[in-house]
């Protein structure tokens, strides 16, 4: 993949990505969750291109002490954490650093939860073929912490979806999934960032307001079947 043919935004990135899924259009078992919030515009384009239904997966990376945007692992829901191997042993980070983290990972994504559902309760996962989607892998750790929380739900199928991720954390999730979809794979890979000629920041309103058009499509599909 070269700059030329970076991604315009996330939402042509998962009109793109639709286009891999597409064995997955119409299926009322098919539920995508894509983790906020860059994930959540790629999410929504899947579903809507797909017909199927659309969540949030809140999982929330752990930064590294004075050096945030270095991952140094990952929380969600149920008490799941996972970590960068070895940075504990090696003292790199204490412990207390990571429960440290941990708590305000946990803390935020609380919050998250109270803006963005107010109140409509989690999916059921169980017996279901989810999709989990991101903007882009870099470590692969958030969607670790997923991966775990979506398998301990007992889904039927799990496919992991995402743009771009470099190879060795692409190749390494894939071995935890029965599906992995990356359209592309660069070998020279700095930041998700630099794959997209649009790439801002998204916010909670933006989340909140795709989540709700897309709640109601889908409220608008399951009268349509009753």
């Amino acid at each position: 993949m070269s700059s030329a043919d970076r991604f315009k935004d996330r939402s042509h990135a998962g009109k793109q990505l639709a286009q891999r899924l597409s064995t997955y259009a119409n299926r009322p078992d098919v539920l995508v969750l894509a983790l906020p919030r860059g994930g959540v515009p790629v999410g929504f384009a899947i579903a809507e291109a797909l017909g199927v239904d659309l969540d949030v997966m809140l999982v929330r990376k752990l930064g590294m002490p004075g050096h945030e945007e270095y991952a140094i692992g990952a929380v969600g829901a149920g008490g799941v954490r996972v970590l960068q191997a070895g940075l504990v042993e090696s003292g790199i980070v204490s412990a207390d650093d990571v429960e440290q983290a941990s708590e305000r990972a946990l803390a935020e994504i609380s919050r998250r939860d109270r803006l963005y559902r107010a109140g409509r309760p989690a999916p059921a996962l169980a017996g279901r073929c989810v999709i989990l989607v991101d903007d882009g892998i870099a470590t692969g750790l958030t969607l670790r912490a997923a991966i775990e929380i979506v398998r301990r739900a007992g889904v039927a199928r799990l496919v992991v979806a995402a743009p771009v991720g470099p190879p060795e954390s692409v190749e390494a999730l894939a071995a935890e999934v029965d599906e992995m979809v990356c359209l592309a794979t660069p070998e020279h890979f700095h930041a998700v960032s630099q794959w997209y000629r649009h790439f801002d920041q998204t916010g909670d309103e933006e989340v909140q307001d795709l989540l709700a058009l897309a709640w109601r499509r889908q409220a608008l599909r399951a009268g349509a079947t009753d």
